[in-house]
């Protein structure tokens, strides 16, 4: 009989929920498959081999016949090659994450969509950023932390949550300043008639995505058509490549037939068939558009000046690219989310859909290597969002609520030294959202490997001078209540308006904690 614990289950679940997750995950009685040969080391660390072999570096460089890996390999991704063996990848990996000589800094976190200047077209853009950057940086910010900038479906509905996005490992062009495209000047009436429209959509204090999208993609288009065909765009396709392709040919698909690839035709369901090589090569240019998309991104982020902190959500769309990209490595019936807590009594179901261990560790970890270094390219520092899910996630199994769910282990070792590992070559901070149910043990962990934790106001009863040096002090997060919403109680009346349970008296120790940190009276007002 399959033993759940095998495959990551807590032993503690309930039998019928350890059932349903064996199922979800694809576990058989045999227990989970061996994996392909793959060590973690240090840098210096002189690792003897028996029998030798010949290492094979990142960069193409071969050293053979060795009888121990060298203390001086570079850090990254190697290959042992023995006679009549499976090649063994060798990481070589600090361990701990990278922390800049003067940690110390305050800055902004900001929900960009809400960033809104006259010059937006109804929602914040990346020079809406780049002005608060600097207008940041003159009063002494060190930097300036992001909500996620993943990208959505280029479909309608466009999904408003960018914690639910298409794809983690690319951005969100509702947020492109289409003025400073290539192209724009050259596609001045068709960017200028767009431009008005979409300025139009400031009178809306609501963020109509479709109406941005929808006058940004024409203005888009217009400047794609007189510039892309640059070669530094060619040469970028070249550099950045086959992921990028690959979420071109799905986005051009996703024009045709929806942003959830479970409803398209089933020939296209799985990148891997040939359908979609005939389909995506009727339309090249669409492809071509939409990785055109991405370099226009890239570039308009590194025009920031601060560094940014970039947010990586802890999952994706079951519908989206990442999932149709991954799914042989997903259990896509299953969502994770949390057990209920005092703050939501029902639990929590995220609806987004998990990775198998077992199936991760087959493919060498190698979606959360290309996910990290997408979200890090260019970032001066990474929130990871959940970052208890790097040790273990709450599955809900298909058909049951969160009451009904149990944990799932995940490889933490391995993932933190690859979390380390892509910190180092970014030079990028790393901040854990270790917010919640933290079981025993985790934050020891994390600021072992140099993961700075996150420091409340809502749920810290010291005063901010207490809190650890090594976190990032924040009064609240873009999914807990505002301060207008703490101190008018309209975040109560919000819950109870969509039938979400209240817990009054976690909502009056909120405020009273406010009103202590701040000094403020009982009756003090909220500013128009």
């Amino acid at each position: 009989v399959t033993e759940p614990a095998a495959w990551g289950i807590d032993p503690g679940a309930d039998p019928a929920t350890a059932r349903a997750l064996l199922d979800a995950m694809g576990a058989t009685d045999d227990g989970p498959p061996d994996p392909p040969p793959m060590r973690f080391v240090r840098p210096g660390e002189e690792v003897a081999l028996d029998p030798p072999g010949d290492v094979v570096l990142e960069d193409g460089t071969e050293l053979a016949g060795v009888r121990s890996l060298p203390p001086d390999l570079p850090l990254g991704y190697h290959q042992l090659r023995r006679r009549d063996a499976v090649p063994e990848l060798v990481v070589v990996t600090p361990g701990r994450c990278h922390l800049p000589a003067g940690l110390r800094a305050w800055g902004w976190a900001v929900q960009l969509a809400a960033t809104r200047s006259r010059d937006s077209w109804g929602i914040g853009d990346l020079v809406d950023l780049r002005r608060l950057g600097a207008w940041a940086a003159g009063r002494g910010a060190g930097f300036v932390a992001l909500s996620p900038l993943h990208a959505p479906a280029p479909a309608t509905p466009q999904q408003p949550s960018p914690y639910y996005a298409s794809s983690r490992r690319f951005r969100n062009p509702l947020h492109l300043r289409v003025e400073e495209v290539d192209g724009a000047r050259e596609a001045g009436p068709a960017v200028d008639g767009a431009a008005a429209t979409g300025r139009a959509l400031l009178a809306d204090r609501r963020i109509d995505r479709d109406a941005v999208w929808a006058s940004k993609r024409e203005a888009l288009e217009a400047c794609f058509g007189v510039a892309g065909g640059d070669p530094a765009f060619a040469r970028w396709q070249r550099a950045a490549g086959p992921a990028v392709e690959d979420w071109a040919r799905w986005c051009a698909l996703a024009e045709r037939h929806g942003g959830d690839w479970r409803g398209w035709p089933v020939t296209l369901r799985h990148p891997r068939d040939g359908a979609v090589a005939d389909a995506t090569g009727a339309a090249p240019e669409r492809v071509a558009f939409f990785a055109w998309l991405q370099w226009q991104l890239e570039r308009q982020v590194a025009a920031v000046p601060l560094p940014v902190v970039h947010d990586l959500a802890v999952g994706f769309d079951p519908g989206g690219f990442d999932s149709w990209a991954w799914q042989d490595l997903l259990a896509l019936d299953a969502r994770i989310g949390a057990p209920p807590d005092e703050f939501n009594r029902a639990g929590q179901d995220w609806g987004l859909p998990p990775f198998v261990p077992w199936r991760l560790r087959q493919a060498s970890y190698a979606p959360f290597v290309e996910t990290l270094r997408s979200v890090l390219e260019g970032a001066g520092g990474l929130r990871v969002d959940h970052v208890m899910g790097l040790f273990r996630l709450f599955w809900v199994p298909p058909g049951a609520g969160p009451a009904d769910g149990a944990y799932v282990r995940y490889p933490a070792g391995d993932l933190l030294d690859i979390l380390a590992l892509e910190s180092a070559r970014a030079g990028a901070v790393v901040i854990g959202e270790d917010l919640g149910t933290v079981e025993a043990g985790v934050r020891d962990e994390l600021a072992s490997r140099d993961v700075l934790s996150m420091r409340l106001l809502w749920f810290e009863d010291d005063p901010p001078a207490a809190w650890p040096e090594r976190s990032l002090a924040l009064v609240t997060t873009h999914d807990l209540p505002t301060v207008v919403g703490v101190w008018t109680r309209s975040d109560v009346d919000d819950q109870r308006t969509a039938g979400v349970p209240v817990a009054e008296e976690g909502a009056t120790t909120l405020r009273q904690r406010l009103s202590a940190r701040t000094g403020l009276p009982d009756d003090a007002p909220v500013a128009d």
